[in-house]
């Protein structure tokens, strides 16, 4: 879709469910999509039962027509498989289709997402489904892209999941021995003997509720199966359809931090990812972009499409509060700014029916244009129009990436202590929200990618190290990078193997200390990181899990306030080649980036990496760069105006509105500029 270079302009739409209307609300439909300069409509997300009525017998007669009468009105198209649910029939011919869940209850047909990843006829059936629409559809050049299933997820644990996770593992292990050490089994005696001795880590078996388990390695090794199990699914797809249709990319909707996916995985195989958006009411502005940012990092240097979000309400979380006026545009330009080509909703017209018939819409249930949605959803459909195609393409550029991996979040999760209230995903969070306060931009990496081009590595709660990637780390810093861990990191291998000899484990050399014990905090309890000189003097909240650390060749930046650690360190710098390893020893509050905001000011100022826009309160401002030139986002988050003085020459893409340089200018209530500048220029 976004590598189409016959699309020069923002793709704005989104998915579109004529099947669920008669045809005279077709005509309507399209009348409506004209006046709000809908250009794309996601279509055939759901419609598997439609078209296939039994094993042999296909009916493409009604796609047809929804084909023809988008393509007429020249709507581009995101045309899915259909694959996200299953047929009833299929369910009644074919029951080893259906799932398992973890409590060993196998499910009966309904909802989505219940097919079997591991079912030879859920792979058969909808491999040819995307074989039949590829073959039918693929000529048709307002295809922009093929969007496979919706919204991978969910675990299975049936027989057929059982068996094939026996198949992985051999694969992974190669002998029993070598699976029987990696998952120490002499715990509790439970050696295996045969590879059909093995079960999948359920409820009925090693796993127990709120996510804690037995064995933390099988159960780790089970999520890295099944992700790989529905990648699979998607890649037998995706291949069908490139055997085909090879000039047509293929991806499918992933959903940000997911816990169940392992998505740097997915992106390998991905033409460009797409991921849908649907922040919590009352949901902090960073948080949102840290997911773009996350999902971005999974292709990195190429944009995204933002796949979906809602035009103003959700229909499924515990508190459905509408969008307030201007807040669905900020959102959108949110997306843009992190790197998305596309503007996509779901849905375009309000179902009458089942779970999503309260779900926002662009038509609502009234079925007109005079509603306050459909006004603001074609006034950015024009503005989007105005401001045309210059950025599409163009990519966010950062100095500073922080680690996010699946494995550390399963591993984490699944972990026997030391609180409860560890939250992998928060703890990167903290530091990503405090750079984005601070308007420096930030990617959010695996542990593969290369550190080449970045000058500030972050790495919180870096519980298990991979294979080389201390070593990749020693020499990033070695030649003059910043590294900065701290808490509960470098305590185990891949395996989830505690690495002896003292944390950190295999970063113990980089960090230049070692920790003794980890105090885990009630809540409510704090201590405090206090310095006393220097550019961070202060006392400063400490939460949750504080180390109890002893330098060794690191200095003591930072110690404990209280308790029977009191003086000891907290943060610790220790110089390394050319470069520097910071070691954070404990969380910091949730809501209070203080601390935080501070040490990475200094931090990346020592790199000469500058803020895009001076930090206020609210105000984000993002650039992405193509051919020379910069395009600064800039989003004002606040319910009130404010003003930012501009440094460079520059035009606002949006107003048309050209600046000299050094001029203040006021971005209003949840305003948005997006300024045009010679690359450099800020």
């Amino acid at each position: 879709m976004i590598h189409n270079p016959g699309i020069s302009k923002v793709l704005f739409g989104g998915d579109y469910n004529p099947e669920q209307w008669d045809k005279e609300i077709w005509k309507e439909d399209m009348r409506l999509f004209s006046l709000a300069s809908i250009n794309t409509v996601t279509i055939n997300v759901f419609s598997w039962a439609l078209i296939q009525k039994s094993e042999d017998e296909y009916d493409f007669s009604m796609l047809d027509e929804i084909v023809k009468t988008v393509t007429d009105h020249g709507l581009h198209i995101c045309f899915a498989t259909s694959t996200a649910a299953h047929p009833a029939w299929m369910a009644r011919k074919h029951p080893d289709i259906l799932r398992v869940n973890i409590d060993g209850v196998k499910r009966k047909f309904g909802g989505r997402h219940n097919s079997c990843p591991n079912s030879p006829a859920y792979r058969k059936y909808s491999v040819l489904l995307s074989e039949k629409i590829a073959e039918r559809y693929g000529h048709n050049k307002k295809i922009a892209a093929w969007h496979v299933s919706n919204e991978y997820g969910e675990m299975c644990y049936c027989d057929n999941c059982e068996k094939e996770f026996r198949v992985w593992l051999q694969k992974r292990y190669k002998t029993i021995e070598a699976l029987n050490t990696a998952w120490n089994t002499s715990f509790w005696g439970h050696t295996y003997y045969d590879w059909e001795d093995i079960v999948s880590p359920s409820h009925i078996s090693e796993q127990w509720p709120h996510n804690k388990t037995s064995c933390q390695t099988q159960s780790i090794d089970y999520k890295r199966f099944m992700s790989d199990s529905l990648l699979e699914c998607f890649k037998l797809e995706a291949q069908a359809l490139k055997k085909i249709t090879p000039y047509i990319p293929v991806t499918t909707n992933l959903m940000g931090t997911y816990r169940d996916l392992d998505y740097h995985k997915w992106g390998k195989e991905m033409d460009f990812i797409s991921w849908d958006s649907y922040p919590s009411p009352g949901q902090s502005y960073t948080r949102t972009s840290m997911s773009h940012a996350v999902m971005r990092g999974c292709k990195p240097g190429k944009p995204f499409a933002l796949m979906e979000q809602t035009p103003s309400v959700t229909n499924w979380q515990p508190y459905n509060s509408l969008k307030r006026p201007g807040i669905m545009r900020l959102w959108s330009y949110q997306a843009l700014a992190h790197g998305s080509d596309t503007v996509l909703f779901f849905q375009m017209r309000r179902s009458i029916g089942c779970c999503e018939k309260y779900h926002g819409a662009v038509i609502d249930h009234c079925g007109h244009e005079h509603t306050r949605v459909f006004r603001e959803t074609a006034l950015l459909g024009k503005e989007l129009e105005k401001a045309g195609g210059s950025f599409l393409g163009s990519i966010n550029k950062a100095r500073t990436a922080i680690l996010y991996d699946w494995d550390n979040l399963w591993a984490t999760g699944f972990s026997a202590g030391p609180s409860v209230d560890l939250d992998y995903t928060e703890e990167v969070y903290k530091y990503y929200d405090a750079l984005a306060r601070l308007n420096i931009g930030a990617d959010i990496i695996s542990c593969d990618e290369n550190l080449d081009k970045y000058d500030v590595v972050i790495a919180p709660v870096l519980y298990m190290v991979k294979d080389g990637l201390a070593e990749k780390l020693e020499e990033f810093t070695k030649r003059g990078g910043t590294f900065i861990t701290g808490f509960f990191s470098g305590y185990v291998d891949e395996r989830d193997l505690v690495v002896s000899g003292g944390y950190p484990g295999k970063l113990r050399k980089l960090c230049g200390l070692w920790v003794e014990e980890i105090d885990a905090l009630l809540p409510g309890q704090e201590n405090a990181f206090v310095i006393r000189s220097g550019p961070l003097s202060g006392v400063y909240p400490a939460v949750m899990l504080c180390d109890i650390i002893h330098p060794e060749t690191a200095q003591t930046v930072a110690v404990y306030e209280k308790d029977f650690y009191a003086e000891t360190p907290s943060v610790c710098c220790n110089t390394f080649g050319k470069g520097k390893a910071w070691y954070i020893g404990a969380s910091t509050p949730k809501n209070n980036s203080v601390f935080l905001e501070k040490i990475l000011l200094l931090i990346t100022s020592e790199h000469g990496i500058t803020s895009v826009l001076p930090p206020q309160e609210g105000l984000e401002a993002v650039v992405r760069s193509k051919n020379g030139k910069d395009y600064i986002f800039v989003l004002n988050h606040n319910a009130k105006s404010v003003f930012i003085t501009i440094p460079g020459s520059c035009k606002n893409l949006l107003t048309g509105v050209c600046y000299a340089g050094e001029q203040i200018t006021e971005v209003e209530q949840n305003g948005v500029m997006i300024l045009e500048a010679v690359e450099g220029a800020f």
